[in-house]
């Protein structure tokens, strides 16, 4: 059976735990070639040997969305090792807990520089070299529920998750010449390896209860959108934001 992103280039970034790392495995199970980007090199490696482990192909890359040269070095490495990139997956991202008053401009800078700017700087490159290479190619950016909605002590976070989805927008409207798609995916809470022991405590039960669903996501909730927004299958879909969430923004309107 021919897989649908058959030796297709996919650049993932935030590639070393959580979603990210999951994102790069479904993704060459698909057929693809993965650069796995992260700052965290170190934590790469098993990754590799992971997708290795059933004949997929990855990458290593080195990156850190907050540095323009680590940003262009990727992409270069990416186009060298690999090819031209059909797919980027800009996830790469934190989150900080903070009361908005007591935010100060350092948290800011780590915040937004991250989530936002960082995302733009490597669309921006990615988007640059597919207009040089001439093929187009689909970037799908990490949004968030909290995009659309706020919560306490996350404001921050919000705002930069906010920016992300502007940003989807504004670039799908100018990029959709070059036949460069852009879209994101907003997911509701998802446990990963970072909040499995928050959602442990009465805090963490309490909130689960809000979602409709009853319960968290799990990084696998979230293949199907990837691989519909990955593929052919979205060919007429630009600066769409698809939630996934389990009905947590019906709870919260």
């Amino acid at each position: 059976m021919t897989q649908p992103l058959q030796d297709r280039v996919a650049l993932v970034t935030g590639a070393s735990s959580g979603i990210g790392r999951h994102f790069a495995v479904t993704l060459a199970k698909a057929g693809a070639k993965v650069a796995v980007a992260a700052r965290r090199t170190d934590r790469l490696e098993s990754l590799v040997a992971e997708i290795a482990a059933f004949d997929g192909h990855a990458l290593p890359v080195p990156l850190d969305v907050t540095d323009p040269d680590s940003v262009a070095e990727a992409v270069r490495v990416v186009e060298v090792e690999l090819g031209a990139i059909g797919v980027l997956v800009n996830n790469a991202g934190l989150v900080q807990a903070k009361p908005a008053l007591e935010i100060d401009e350092a948290d800011w800078e780590l915040v937004v520089g991250t989530n936002l700017t960082g995302a733009w700087r490597v669309a921006r490159e990615v988007a640059r070299h597919m207009t040089r290479m001439g093929h187009g190619g689909s970037i799908i950016n990490m949004a968030s529920i909290l995009g659309e909605g706020v919560t306490n002590q996350l404001s921050s976070y919000a705002i930069s998750k906010a920016g992300v989805v502007q940003m989807t927008r504004a670039l799908a409207l100018e990029l959709a010449r070059y036949n460069i798609r852009v879209n994101a995916m907003a997911p509701g809470y998802i446990a990963t390896e970072l909040n499995r022991d928050y959602f442990e405590t009465d805090a963490g039960k309490a909130l689960i209860r809000k979602i409709p669903q009853r319960r968290l996501g799990q990084p696998e909730d979230l293949d199907g959108t990837l691989l519909l927004l990955a593929g052919d299958g979205s060919a007429f879909m630009t600066g769409s934001v698809i939630t996934v969430d389990g009905g947590h923004t019906l709870a919260i309107a």
